[in-house]
This record gives C-alpha cells, sequence and structure tokens, in this order.
C-alpha cells in the first residue's frame, strides 16, 4: 500500500509511542495544521491504519517499506578549531557534561531500531574501539586518506552502504533523539529556517532544496544529518566517485556532491528542526560556553 506524503508524515508520528496522540500533538510533530491532521487521520482511519489516536498492526506493516535500515557517521576529521581538546581525543568523542557527543546520537540511533551502524573513523581511531562495550553492534571503516583531504574521502570509504541511510556527522549534540526515526518517506537534510546566517546552509524552492551555500538569507541553517532512499542511495554512490576524480574533489565536502555537483540529479528535501533540537559545537570556545567544566583547562 502507498501512502501520500502527509498520511506518512501522521502515521510515522503515531509510530514513534506507544501512547495514543492527540491531533494537537501530531500537528505540532509534523508541522501541518491542525485541519490538515483531521483530515488525514480520518483517511487513515477509514484504512484501518490507525484506531482511537493510536497506530495499529496494520499501519506498522503499512510503514515497513519505509523503514531506514542503517545509520552511517562521519567522523575521521581532526577537529582543528577545537583543539587542544582534540590533541589527545578524537572530536565525537569529546564530553558535553559528561556525555561522549556521538552517544547523544548513537543513543538516538539505537532508539530508533536500526541494527546497522558504521562509523567511518580516521584520527586517532582506535579510540573508538571504546564504544563497542555500550554499542557492540558498531562496525568501523577506516579512512586512510582522512589527513590528505576533506570528509568527502570518509564518504567515498561508505559509498556503498548509502542506500536506505542516515548519514551523520558524529560531533553534534543532540537533544531531540525523535529527530533520528526508524521510518524516512524521501530522501532530505536536516535544516532550521532562518532570516540569514553565515554558516552553511541552503534555499528551498518548491520543499527541495535548490543551492547551498556559506551564508544567506531567507534560507535553511544546514545540520550535517540527512537521510538517502535506496535509489539516491545507488546513485550518490557513484556520484561520489565521479566527484573524487574531479579537479580538487578531494578537497570539497561530501555534501557538495549532490546539492552541487550533481543538483539536478537529486531532488532533496528540508526536514525541518529547531535550534533547540541539535547543537553543533564548532570551536573550543563554543564548548567552554556550554559546558563550564573546561574553563579551567
Amino acid at each position: 500500500m502507498n501512502l501520500t506524503r502527509n498520511q506518512f508524515d501522521v502515521l510515522s508520528c503515531l509510530a514513534q509511542e506507544d501512547k495514543p496522540k492527540t491531533q494537537r500533538e501530531i500537528s505540532d510533530n509534523i508541522w501541518k495544521s491542525v485541519g490538515t491532521v483531521n483530515k488525514i487521520v480520518s483517511e487513515l482511519s477509514k484504512m484501518s491504519l490507525i484506531k482511537d489516536g493510536a497506530i495499529t498492526h496494520k499501519g506498522l506493516y503499512t510503514l515497513e517499506p519505509y523503514r531506514v535500515k542503517r545509520a552511517v557517521f562521519i567522523a575521521a576529521g581532526f577537529g582543528l578549531r577545537m583543539v587542544p581538546i582534540t590533541l589527545n581525543t578524537p572530536k565525537p568523542l569529546v564530553r558535553v557534561h559528561g556525555v561522549r557527543m556521538i552517544d547523544t546520537l548513537l543513543d538516538a540511533v539505537v532508539a530508533a531500531g536500526i541494527e546497522e551502524i558504521y562509523i567511518v573513523r580516521g584520527y586517532l581511531g582506535e579510540q573508538f574501539d571504546q564504544l563497542l562495550a555500550k554499542y557492540p553492534q558498531i562496525k568501523f571503516l577506516d579512512n586512510p586518506m582522512y589527513n590528505e583531504a576533506n570528509n568527502i574521502s570518509s564518504a567515498l570509504v561508505a559509498k556503498d552502504l548509502l542506500q536506505n541511510s542516515y548519514v551523520l556527522e558524529a560531533d553534534f549534540v543532540l537533544s531531540n533523539p525523535k529527530l533520528i526515526s526508524r521510518y524516512q518517506f524521501a530522501t532530505n537534510y536536516l535544516g532550521v529556517p532562518v532570516e540569514r546566517t553565515d554558516d552553511w546552509c541552503f534555499t528551498v524552492k518548491d520543499g527541495f532544496i535548490s543551492k547551498l551555500a556559506q551564508g544567506g538569507t531567507d534560507c535553511f541553517h544546514m545540520f550535517g544529518i540527512s537521510y538517502w532512499t535506496e535509489s539516491d542511495g545507488k546513485r550518490l554512490s557513484v556520484d561520489i566517485e565521479k566527484a573524487c576524480n574531479l579537479p580538487g574533489g578531494m578537497a570539497r565536502y561530501w555534501d557538495q556532491v549532490p546539492l552541487e555537483y550533481f543538483i539536478k540529479d537529486y531532488h532533496v528535501e528540508v526536514r525541518r528542526c529547531s535550534f533547540d533540537d541539535i547543537v553543533e559545537i564548532d570551536s573550543f570556545n563554543e564548548l567552554k560556553k556550554i559546558d563550564n567544566t573546561y574553563d579551567a583547562k
């Protein structure tokens, strides 16, 4: 059974928790009006996919084709702006309020029931072995080029694992684990709508990313967490290799492959979130502002 986008959004929202949700709660979760939610709930009820505000067994079965199969973490870089803390510790393993940054993401992935987890490591790669005590299902991919190339080299190492997959930069602090859900409808990137930003961002046309830039207005602040469908993941595998062979290709960010070099071949949606949901710590000074235990270092 094929679902419309609105039907998927309501159904997957209900699948995140066992308890029923009100239409107002659904509306707040999926960024759609209560009127739209009311209409979709009525449709899904007639299809026996939900009942009394909760998803049915038939509803869960209907969501199975949209299940995320794996998560790939990009975690090979040095983290130069986080010196001195990264002199002895890879940035994803830096603790914020006592918790490793990557744990906030891994916990969300595990909670979503995603069983295949890959981490592309490079700088001080052996230190990532400590994660196995808590997450024994992790598989590591070693990037021997991490010190000579940008993160496109990590994507190259993992290029055959991108189908039905999340791709996550490993150095975020995730406050809202529900951003990592077990079902996804289409290829997408996380983004926060902003009036102006100096950071990496994308402009959107008709719901799809139309341009990637560093700095912009009336755009979406970009967060490096994306999802790739089976067809887009297959295409991305080929295009990453092509991009690496372009002049200067190994000096680029991997996101530029689908959002710049070959953007005409992809229809990438924006999945909205807020700055309360996720934090990007770019420098040691930013780390100290968030966690004052580093003030003395």
